[in-house]
């Protein structure tokens, strides 16, 4: 972002007020915005006195060598006891925790408080036995499957901190981190089912242990759970290293006390990709991640533990798996689901019927799968009686505003408020959203900071914008979940985070933003997705919002192409939602549906935003996360050789692509 701000293309003159039910029972009411203000420190105690601690602290922030925070100085206090046993001691053991669902038709388990202190008490007895002290680190490779939440909270219980990795990453993404934070003990599975087949894991684990002992670093210990009953294959299975779940797990003694740790105690790593290619290793600790995952999931969803059941679609090998499956969810005491497989297995209504059957009152997923559905038509849905939802919510990129009222409209049955939710692997907890009850819902917009949370819009030098202006999102003051480094690299940390504002103090990691007339807050995407047209900044966001708002447009990815004219050029790659798929078969260079595309963008937003080119593609390439990955359709859109495409879901995407590619350009 040069010398101007970001240009501020679509309007949004939609509102959606709270319903008045929601609004008169709300957790969290207007004067909370007022009161964190004034007292943010007082504010953060409050909201910490939602757990149960061993030792209360003496000093709520200690911000004396920024930008490393301390958060409850001085206290004391065991995550998995605040997830399980005090529920359990409270009289709620009978209350369901889970209910668990796997992708083969009529995989089910219901799992109780009281069952789930019981199974993490023998996974913790069991990994003692292992040699697992505190401060030790055990890389968790699994499926959605119960053991997974069993293991991290196993791991939180004894102190040893935890790094999840996702079951679809390859042997070498879990190589680099087992390598780089020196796990010694690895748990997986011998498989997990995604869309319908058995899809094994322990042999990328295998793969990624004789890759590490080449660097010298040996893993001690796999623990397996069996899942799918799949063949290990001859070299699947290592007596010295190898052991069963059910071998070591299932004996163990349910009894275990757990023990207080400091609220600055490593809670868990998470590695996010970097820019150089190393991951990074995102360093959350116990006392003030806690505090801020229970108080957001309670504020931001009104959750009312006593009758909600909740259900987050995210995997636990995210952050968000993380904050609102395992440790903000279980700190408050909720009947959650946990669903094993994708959404369209057996059946494209597997979610809604999912929603239907056990009444399910908060849904929190994706953009992209939002966008999925919509693809599909609205058929699946209105066959489901989805009466039971009252809260709706938005995760992982910006939500696009025909998304939104789709999401709103169809799945939500108009009844429902739609939380669009802004937040990071980094943040740990959600720091921009609307509350539910208090705050009207704006298609596309993630609204305001919630109470508590100090962001800003800002320009080059870090002044504020105006209203009607884009800039750079920045954080302005310090929050109890935020990320304390990066494993082992104190330096990269305030590179990354810091550096950008170091004379302001703010926190950055790389998303642009934009206020409204309302001065609310749109978030644009990575700033690096910023293309410079003839001298204007202009985000893709907005423009593959405006191309989704087409009637046959299901989904929209923009690019900036190299242009020797305008400097960049707009290059749009466009997916027709199913009953528009045969125009598609049709969609060269000046063919009607680019025509109609193009016209519509100029239309919604300007001539400026006008796409040099649209093509017509099957999908889009995705990380397993959900994520498009712009990169390789800039190397489309520049005639370049496709770059890496190992984190994809599907790498033949970009064959599908390259083969199948029609465009439309333009003269304007």
């Amino acid at each position: 972002m040069s010398d101007e701000t970001l240009s501020n293309l679509l309007t949004e003159d939609r509102r959606f007020e709270p319903p008045a039910d929601l609004a008169a029972a709300a957790n969290l009411t207007a004067e909370a915005y007022d009161r964190a203000a004034a007292d943010p420190e007082g504010f953060w105690a409050e909201q910490a006195d939602r757990l149960t601690w061993d030792t209360r602290w003496d000093q709520v922030l200690d911000w004396s060598n920024p930008p490393f925070s301390k958060w409850f100085v001085g206290g004391r206090l065991n995550a998995a006891y605040n997830c399980v046993d005090r529920h359990v001691e409270a009289g709620r053991g009978d209350k369901v925790a889970i209910h668990w669902i796997g992708e083969p038709a009529g995989d089910t388990r219901d799992i109780t408080y009281a069952e789930l202190k019981d199974e993490v008490s023998r996974a913790a007895n069991a990994l003692i036995d292992l040699g697992v002290a505190t401060g030790d680190r055990v890389a968790i490779y699994l499926p959605m499957i119960p053991e997974a939440i069993v293991a991290m909270l196993a791991c939180a219980r004894i102190g040893a901190p935890h790094t999840v990795v996702f079951g679809g990453f390859s042997s070498d993404a879990l190589a680099s981190r087992l390598t780089d934070c020196q796990a010694k003990v690895v748990i997986t599975a011998d498989g997990g089912y995604r869309r319908g087949a058995a899809s094994a894991l322990k042999p990328a684990v295998d793969e990624a242990r004789a890759k590490t002992a080449a660097t010298g670093f040996e893993v001690e210990k796999v623990l397996v759970v069996r899942r799918t009953g799949q063949d290990l294959g001859e070299q699947g299975w290592d007596d010295a290293v190898d052991v069963w779940w059910h071998d070591v797990v299932d004996g163990a003694s349910p009894e275990h006390t757990p023990e207080a740790f400091d609220a600055e105690h490593p809670l868990y790593v998470m590695y996010t990709s970097g820019t150089t290619g190393k991951p990074k290793g995102i360093l959350h600790t116990t006392g003030g991640y806690l505090v801020g995952c229970a108080y957001t999931h309670w504020a931001v969803f009104d959750l009312k533990p006593e009758t909600d059941v909740y259900w987050c679609t995210a995997d636990v090998g995210w952050v968000t798996g993380h904050s609102y499956i395992v440790y903000g969810p279980l700190a408050n005491g909720v009947t959650q689901v946990l669903y094993e497989g994708t959404p369209e297995t057996p059946e494209k209504g597997r979610w809604w019927q999912i929603i239907e059957d056990l009444k399910v009152s908060i849904f929190y997923t994706a953009p992209t799968a939002i966008r999925s559905f919509m693809k599909q038509g609205r058929e699946i849905p209105d066959r489901r009686d989805m009466s039971s939802l009252r809260i709706l919510g938005s995760v992982g990129e910006p939500i696009n505003p025909e998304a939104y009222v789709w999401y709103r409209h169809v799945i939500g049955g108009d009844r429902t408020p739609v939380v669009d939710t802004w937040w990071q692997t980094e943040t740990g907890s959600i720091m921009i959203s609307p509350l539910p009850g208090v705050t009207h819902g704006k298609p596309g917009s993630a609204m305001i900071p919630i109470p508590g949370v100090s962001a800003e819009v800002v320009d080059e030098e870090g002044t504020p914008v105006p209203n009607g202006s884009g800039g750079y999102l920045v954080l302005t003051q310090p929050w109890p979940s935020m990320l304390r480094t990066i494993w082992g690299d104190d330096q990269r940390y305030v590179d990354t985070y810091w550096s950008r504002f170091r004379k302001q103090g703010y926190y950055f990691a790389g998303d642009g933003s934009k206020k409204d007339s309302d001065g609310d807050l749109w978030v644009l995407g990575r700033v690096d997705d910023v293309m410079n047209v003839s001298g204007h900044r202009l985000s893709t966001t907005e423009i593959e919002s405006a191309l989704v708002s087409h009637p046959k447009v299901a989904e929209a990815a923009v690019v900036g192409a190299k242009d020797e004219d305008t400097g960049q050029a707009v290059c749009a790659f466009v997916i027709l939602r199913d009953e528009f798929r045969d125009e598609a078969d049709d969609a060269g260079e000046g063919s009607d549906i680019v025509a109609e595309l193009r016209g519509h963008v100029r239309k919604e937003i300007g001539p400026i935003a006008t796409p040099r080119q649209i093509m017509i593609v099957p999908e889009l390439p995705k990380t397993r996360s959900g994520k498009i990955m712009r990169r390789l359709l800039r190397d489309v859109a520049e005639h370049r050789e496709i770059g890496d495409v190992t984190t994809l879901a599907d790498s033949s995407v970009m064959e599908l692509i390259s083969q199948g590619l029609s465009g439309g350009s333009s003269d304007d």
